[in-house]
């Protein structure tokens, strides 16, 4: 089993468990505010270890448009396949939210295919 290391925790979880999910289960109380589905941001992370180079089509949009891509990633578009750093950064504390958004569908969603993050740049001729 992989584990995830977040800001000062870690936890172990089975190959393929949604990063968000799996921050969670470190007791980290990591946004999601759109419901997983990489249309807000707020489950951005930075990753320290472990990163791949693919992403979800959504994950690579939402990323450009922020100006967020290259320095962040979208948790509940990534999967756990391996030994993981990351730190979060919007947390239910940190930015005094009631809660941090709706229930998380287990798997990735919108779409659950990764693609080189090289070949969705020059798709998009960014």
């Amino acid at each position: 089993m992989p584990t995830v290391i977040v800001d000062d925790r870690s936890v172990d979880v089975p190959t393929g468990t949604r990063l968000t999910i799996a921050i969670e289960q470190a007791g980290i109380d990591i946004g999601h505010r759109c419901g997983g589905k990489a249309r807000c941001t707020t489950c951005r992370v930075v990753v320290h270890g472990g990163e791949t180079s693919t992403m979800t089509r959504a994950e690579f949009v939402r990323l450009r448009d922020a100006g967020l891509l290259g320095s962040h990633r979208l948790s509940c578009q990534l999967v756990v396949e391996e030994d993981m750093r990351v730190e979060s950064v919007m947390t239910k504390q940190n930015q005094g939210w009631p809660d941090t958004g709706p229930a998380l569908d287990a798997g990735v969603v919108p779409e659950a295919v990764w693609l080189e993050r090289s070949d969705l740049e020059a798709e998009q001729g960014a």
